[in-house]
Order: structure tokens, then C-alpha cells, then sequence
């Protein structure tokens, strides 16, 4: 049987590593599923109160499905199936913003049951893995802020707002882009940047799209994707579930001053101003969108991190408290990435502690880091390039080769096995990361 064969929950021995992870998201929940797949205990910390369906559109690439697919034989990438976007007969159709013509129909690829590509409601989605996770057996603790962690040689933990403190071997941090521990795995503030532009983003029923004539089309013939491409901006309308819920994103220039709080109420009226110019259908079905569901979300970015685990490089720290998916890297939604990396993440940290083992949990996070580090580099960038590539089209040269406009599809990334890469290498990148801890004590 291959190292990457999918196995059923529990059959790896213990190892008798407590993981402790701050964060119910996709990363942090994934990291405690995948822990219990290795033979860990991990157990969850997360401030919400309860589990809510929020949110709107989310995508996992392949390389997320191949995860989702080892989970229960199977039935958990059949049940997100279920309530994800099927656009294996539409494809995805880009416009020219102000004429509205069809450019170029980018077919979808071919499905792969066992690397499924999932588009679908946020919220719908997480609530399958986060069942999923309490089936198998994760400790999930809800209504519980974090307000410190805590380190030395032989353990780490968190301390809770009531005064608890909390003991396990390491600690996961998995708290999102405003992460208290990366501050702590630092040493300093790492202030977030405007990246210079928004989104406005929606989710809402088919309701007043079919009781326009005009409009009701795009609901009357199940899943759809379009997208309409212009000077620095980019809109992304969807329709799910054979064409009952709608939902649509808009990318545009922003230069506000952000702070902590970049998300806020959208304005129906700013969206329709910007795209006076635009085919008028886009207006249409901007019309038709309650304004209670509009958000306005600055996007912002930060650097790359210099290290993501406490203790090494320049990071202060004994070397068992490490950062996890936006925490970590937060990525621009263009690259349509940011959660499958923190999958990734999740995966890679459970393999690399099986292997290390309970006396060596400091060479994993170190590994971890060092066989992550510059592929999530790289898969950041392509948020980037994405965006200028559709911001700045040139529609001479797209009119001679429309497919210069579609959406990249990047087999380095798409087909990366996040498991079998940590099992193949896994081993040597420990032994590296190992020998550069013990010259450091010397």
C-alpha cells in the first residue's frame, strides 16, 4: 500500500503528541482531522460561540480535493459535491466589459473524483468538514478566546480569557489574518497593508432575477459562471444549486486607509456607479441584489512572513507554537488558493509530527516551514498575476488568441499531493531541520 493511500481514521499508531489548534476555520480543522488520521490528539479552540453558515463563495482546487477525498472513503467530497457549483457542461464564459460579448468559453476540466474541484457556499461547506471532524472524534471547544500562548522546552499551550491554562505539545496557531499568535511567533506587529484594492462581494436568492424577464435566464438554466474583464476591474457572477442561489464578486481599485476592520455594509449605489460604462446586464444584476447581502471587503496583504514557527531564524521562542494557513500567509482571493494552502498546511504539520515523533516536535515545525515556505510564495503570487492579467488586458492580442484571457490553470499547483510530498521528503527535511537545532545549542 502507497504512503499516500487514503487510510481510514485511526489506523496510524498514537503518538501520544497533544496538538493543541486556535481556530475552527477550513486550516484548523483540517490540521485536527488530519492529526487524528496520523495518530495525534488534537483539540480545538475557537472563540465563536457556535457553529454559523456564513459567508459567501469559496473555491478548493484540486489539490484540496484530493485531501477532502481521503476523508471517510470518499463521503465527504460527496457531500460538499452536493452543494457545489457543477459547471462540467457551462464552463466558465469571459466577457469584454463594455460590449458584453462572449470572448472565449473556457471549458471545465475533465472531473477527477478523487482530486474534485469544489466552488460552493462558505458556510455550507465548512459546516460539513466541522461535522465531520466532532464524528471522528476532535475535541472541538467552542466560546473560548484565547489570550495568551505559552512555551518552554517541554510543552506549550494557551491560556483562556477565564484564567485557564491549557497543556498540550504544541500549539497550532490558526487564527486568521488578524492572528494573535503570529505577533507572539514574531516578536512584533506585522501591520497589514492595503493591497490598493476591494471587492464588493453577494450571495443572495434567485428571487428577483427570475421575476425579470431580462435577467431570469441566468437562473432558469442551472449552474452558471461569467465573468466580465475591464481596466481594473474584474466582476464574477455565479448561479448555484440549478440555479436558486446567485452570488458575485466584484474586484476594483481602492486606495482607503485600512485598519482592523476592513469588512463593511455595501452600498448598491457605488457598485452601480462604477459600472456605468459596463455592458448593462452587469448593472441588472447588480439591481437585483438585496443591499442587506452586500459587503464592501478591503483586501489587504502582508509581506511574507520571515518565519512562521517561534524559535527559529529571528523568531524568539522554544520552537512548539507555529502559524497555519492565513495567519501564516493571508492570499488575495484572484488566486483562489487561500484556503487549499491552509489545507495543505494542515496536512503537511500532521505527517511531519508522526514522523519526528513526541521527542522531536521542534525539527517538525521546523520541517513544516522549510518544505512549505516557498511553494505558498509562489502560489501568493499568482493572486497578483491573475489580477493584472485580467486588469490589463490587451484586447488586440486577445482578439487574435482569446485563451490569453483565461483563468490560469497551473499544474504545479493543481496537482500537488500535499500528503505524499511530506511523506517522501518528510524524513530528510526533519533530519536537516534537527541538525540545525542542535548547532544552535551548541
Amino acid at each position: 500500500m502507497g504512503a499516500s493511500t487514503a487510510v481510514e481514521n485511526g489506523s496510524k499508531p498514537k503518538t501520544g503528541i497533544k496538538v493543541i489548534i486556535v481556530g475552527a476555520g477550513f486550516g484548523g480543522l483540517t490540521a485536527a482531522i488530519e492529526c487524528i488520521r496520523q495518530g495525534h490528539t488534537p483539540v480545538i479552540y475557537e472563540s465563536f460561540p457556535e457553529l454559523k453558515v456564513l459567508g459567501d463563495i469559496i473555491t478548493f482546487g484540486p489539490n484540496a480535493g484530493r485531501i477532502f477525498y481521503r476523508w471517510g472513503n470518499g463521503s465527504i467530497a460527496a457531500k460538499m459535491r452536493a452543494v457545489s457549483i457543477d459547471l462540467q457542461n457551462y464552463g466558465f464564459n469571459i466577457h469584454k466589459w463594455d460590449t458584453g460579448e462572449i470572448v472565449i468559453n473556457q471549458k471545465s476540466p475533465p472531473r477527477n473524483e478523487t482530486s474534485p474541484m469544489f466552488n460552493g457556499h462558505r458556510g455550507e461547506l465548512h459546516e460539513i468538514v466541522f461535522n465531520y471532524a466532532k464524528e471522528i472524534g476532535v475535541e472541538i471547544v467552542l466560546g473560548q478566546r484565547v489570550e495568551n500562548y505559552w512555551e518552554d522546552e517541554n510543552g506549550a499551550g494557551i491560556i483562556l480569557a477565564d484564567g485557564t491554562k491549557v497543556e498540550g505539545d504544541v500549539v497550532l496557531g490558526s487564527d486568521g489574518v488578524r492572528s494573535k499568535a503570529r505577533t507572539l511567533v514574531l516578536g512584533y506587529e506585522d501591520k497589514p497593508k492595503s493591497s490598493g484594492y476591494a471587492v464588493w462581494r453577494a450571495w443572495f436568492s434567485n428571487k428577483d432575477m427570475i421575476a425579470d424577464p431580462e435577467t431570469a435566464h441566468w437562473c432558469n438554466n442551472g449552474d452558471t459562471f461569467n465573468g466580465w474583464i475591464g481596466p481594473d476591474v474584474h466582476f464574477l457572477f455565479s448561479t448555484l444549486k440549478g440555479g436558486k442561489d446567485c452570488c458575485w464578486v466584484l474586484t476594483h481599485r481602492d486606495e482607503h486607509d485600512i485598519d482592523e476592520s476592513w469588512s463593511f455594509p455595501g452600498k448598491i449605489s457605488e457598485v452601480k456607479k462604477l459600472l456605468e460604462p459596463w455592458d448593462p446586464m452587469c448593472t441588472k444584476i447588480i439591481s437585483k441584489t438585496p443591499e442587506e447581502k452586500l459587503v464592501d471587503w478591503k483586501l489587504v496583504y502582508r509581506d511574507p512572513l520571515p518565519n512562521w514557527v517561534s524559535g527559529y531564524g529571528s523568531a524568539p521562542g522554544h520552537g512548539r507554537i507555529c502559524l497555519v494557513g492565513d495567519a501564516a500567509h493571508p492570499f488575495l482571493p484572484t488566486s483562489a488558493q487561500g484556503a487549499t494552502q491552509a489545507l495543505e498546511d494542515g496536512v503537511t504539520i500532521a505527517v511531519l509530527l508522526r514522523k519526528a515523533g513526541k521527542g522531536n516536535v521542534r525539527g517538525a515545525l521546523r520541517a513544516y516551514q522549510d518544505i512549505r515556505y516557498e511553494r505558498v510564495k509562489k502560489v501568493q503570487k499568482t493572486g497578483e498575476t491573475t489580477r493584472d492579467l485580467w486588469h490589463n488586458t490587451d484586447w488586440e492580442k486577445v482578439k487574435k488568441n482569446p485563451e490569453l484571457i483565461q483563468m490560469p490553470r497551473e499544474d504545479w499547483i493543481f496537482g500537488h499531493d500535499a500528503e505524499k510530498h511530506a511523506e517522501e521528503n518528510g524524513d530528510e527535511v526533519i533530519a536537516k531541520a534537527s541538525e540545525g537545532l542542535k548547532a544552535s545549542k551548541i
